[in-house]
């Protein structure tokens, strides 16, 4: 091979190196805008996530936005907002208020053990009862089952008194009322229904079921749990009659049993 030719050979060679160089460079240069432009994506993805977020926890939940909605109030129920219920004779001279969470353990205790002996001193006329509802456990315990419960109490006591007593009881049996350590079943409207099959008012009622479903009485709950606040009553059960606090024989709690009861009622009703 002459030295022309083989000098030839070298340039042609590197002309190949460089063109193949150039291929290469070009290739590393999309490669780099490639990556560059995901990961502008990605940090635009992340801020759009961290935004959205922002701004679904700066919206306000469904129970503060039921804080504007129109009040509905139960029939059978009194008072500027409804909220004052009061079940009885009229002759019955006396009135018991009682101060309930429908998420409340002790209260469902209380309504398992006392709750019969209640409702007959209703019935015989002894005593009158004002319910008022709360709903800070679901503070305390996190959900939203006493808000709930409590207005699927205003859709049952708008059926009537009597199935709204009847409800009452049926939510504080052990078949059904939530443990207090575990979930929080009363904000599920499907389950209150269900409790409701168990009531001869409120069987198939359809009134009552498209209440709960649709919030009707949400508003009237969320004020209803006001009351309970002003009232300055700081824990459920509470029993009153002629703004005294009635208790078992502690001197303390709310009487838990039938002849705590009895005792406490029969002082209070002689005062």
């Amino acid at each position: 091979m002459s030295k022309r030719n083989s000098q030839a050979s070298k340039t042609a060679a590197r002309e190949r190196l460089r063109q193949e160089r150039e291929r290469q460079a070009k290739r590393d240069k999309v490669k780099r805008q490639v990556i560059v432009a995901c990961s502008v994506v990605g940090v635009l993805a992340i801020a759009g996530g961290i935004g959205y977020a922002v701004v679904q926890n700066n919206k306000p939940s469904y129970w503060e936005e039921a804080k504007n909605d129109k009040l509905v109030k139960p029939a059978n129920s009194t008072g500027s907002n409804g909220t004052t219920v009061v079940i009885g004779k009229s002759t019955a001279k006396k009135t018991l208020v009682m101060y309930e969470d429908p998420r409340c353990p002790v209260c469902a205790q209380f309504e398992q053990t006392v709750g019969s002996t209640v409702d007959k001193g209703v019935e015989d006329g002894k005593f009158k009862i004002q319910y008022v509802g709360a709903s800070f456990l679901d503070g305390n315990l996190g959900g939203e089952g006493s808000k709930n419960g409590l207005s699927a109490l205003g859709a049952a006591l708008n059926v009537s008194p009597e199935a709204f007593l009847k409800y009452k009881t049926a939510m504080y049996t052990t078949k059904w009322h939530p443990a207090e350590d575990g979930p929080d079943k009363f904000k599920d409207d499907a389950y209150l229904i269900k409790i409701a099959q168990t009531v001869p008012e409120l069987k198939d009622n359809k009134t009552f079921q498209n209440a709960v479903k649709n919030g009707t009485y949400d508003k009237w709950a969320l004020d209803m749990s006001e009351k309970f606040n002003k009232d300055g009553v700081t824990g459920t059960p509470t029993l009153k009659m002629d703004g005294k606090t009635l208790t078992g024989s502690d001197g303390k709690s709310a009487p838990m049993t039938v002849a705590d009861f009895n005792t406490a009622l029969e002082a209070a009703l002689k005062a």
